[in-house]
C-alpha cells in the first residue's frame, strides 16, 4: 500500500512560514522518522511526499529527504510558475529520480483564476513535456477554474487534492450541490484524479463517518475506484476537529470503512494501484 500525500517539515528551516504558534498541535518538527513507523504499523509500505511551503529551498529539502529514505517513492514540490525562470528550474528538477509532480498552492493565492493566467504556459508546458503531474491544492470556488486549466492541457495528469475541501462542516445541502457539480464536471475528463484525503479536517468536531459517507460515495460514483487515491495527508491529519479520528491509523481504518463496496479489487486500487498508475510509480 502507499500513501500518496504525506508532508514533513521543520519549523524555522527550508523556509517554513507555516504552521505558526497558533496551530496547534501541527506547530513542530515532523520528519520521515515520525511517520514512517506509522504508515509501516498499517502495512503502508511506501509514500508520496508532497511540499508543505511555497518555496524552491523547501523542494529541494523534500528531494535529499527522498534521497535517503527508500519509503518515498515520488516528491510533489514546487516552482513558481510565474517566474521568467520556471521553465528552466522545472527541467532540472525533473531529472531528479523520484521527481513527480508540482503544486502551486492555489488555495492562499488572491486570484482564484490565477492558473488560467497566459503567464504561466510555459512553465505548464515544461511540466508536460517532462512527464511531470500537476497536484491542485483548491477550495470548491477554485472548481471551474481547475476545470478549464484541465481542458487546456489534456496530457497533464492532474490531481484534486483533498477532494477540494468539500464544505462538510456546513452541514449545507447547496454547498454540497455546487461542490459535487464541480467534480462530477472534472471527473468527465479521464486524465483528472482525486485523492482521498483532507475530509477529516473539512469536518467539524461533532462529524464522523455519517457527515463524510455523502462525499465518499459521489467521488466514487463520478471518479470510480480507478481514479480515486488514498493519502493521509500526515501531519495535518492530526489536527482533525473530531479527535477521534485526528490520527494516522484512524484515518486510515476510516477510509476503508467508507470506500463503497469494500472488495478487495478496490481496496487495491485507491491504496495501491491508482497511486502507481498516477505518479508513474
Amino acid at each position: 500500500m502507499i500513501d500518496a500525500h504525506h508532508h514533513v517539515w521543520q519549523i524555522g528551516q527550508h523556509d517554513c512560514t507555516w504552521p505558526t504558534p497558533d496551530d496547534k498541535p501541527l506547530y513542530r518538527d515532523f520528519g520521515m522518522d515520525d511517520v514512517v513507523p506509522l504508515a509501516k504499523a498499517v502495512g503502508v509500505q511506501g509514500s508520496v511526499l508532497v511540499q508543505s511551503q511555497a518555496s524552491d529551498r523547501d523542494t529541494d529539502y523534500l528531494l535529499a529527504l527522498a534521497e535517503r529514505h527508500d519509503f518515498v517513492l515520488a516528491v510533489v514540490g514546487w516552482v513558481d510558475l510565474a517566474a521568467g525562470s520556471a521553465p528552466q528550474r522545472i527541467a532540472q528538477l525533473a531529472q531528479r529520480e523520484k521527481m513527480r509532480g508540482l503544486r502551486p498552492m492555489l488555495q492562499g493565492l488572491a486570484d482564484d483564476r490565477w492558473i488560467l493566467q497566459p503567464q504561466l504556459v510555459p512553465a505548464v508546458q515544461v511540466m508536460q513535456e517532462q512527464k511531470l503531474s500537476f497536484d491542485a491544492l483548491i477550495f470548491p470556488r477554485h472548481l471551474p477554474y481547475i476545470y478549464q486549466f484541465a481542458c487546456n492541457w489534456p496530457d497533464l495528469p492532474l490531481v484534486i487534492d483533498h477532494a477540494a475541501k468539500p464544505p462538510i462542516a456546513q452541514n449545507d445541502k447547496k454547498a454540497f450541490t455546487t461542490w459535487s457539480e464541480g467534480m462530477a464536471r472534472l471527473a468527465e475528463l479521464p486524465w483528472v484524479y482525486c485523492k482521498l484525503s483532507g475530509l477529516l479536517t473539512e469536518a467539524n468536531a461533532g462529524q464522523g463517518a455519517d457527515a463524510l459517507q455523502p462525499y465518499v460515495e459521489h467521488l466514487f460514483h463520478v471518479f470510480g475506484a480507478q481514479r480515486v487515491i488514498w493519502g493521509s495527508d500526515w501531519p495535518v491529519v492530526n489536527a482533525a476537529p473530531n479527535h477521534a479520528y485526528a490520527d494516522y491509523r484512524a484515518w486510515f481504518e476510516l477510509a476503508h470503512q467508507l470506500i463503497p463496496g469494500q472488495n478487495a479489487s478496490v481496496t487495491r486500487q485507491v491504496f495501491s494501484e491508482n497511486a502507481r498508475t498516477f505518479y508513474r510509480l
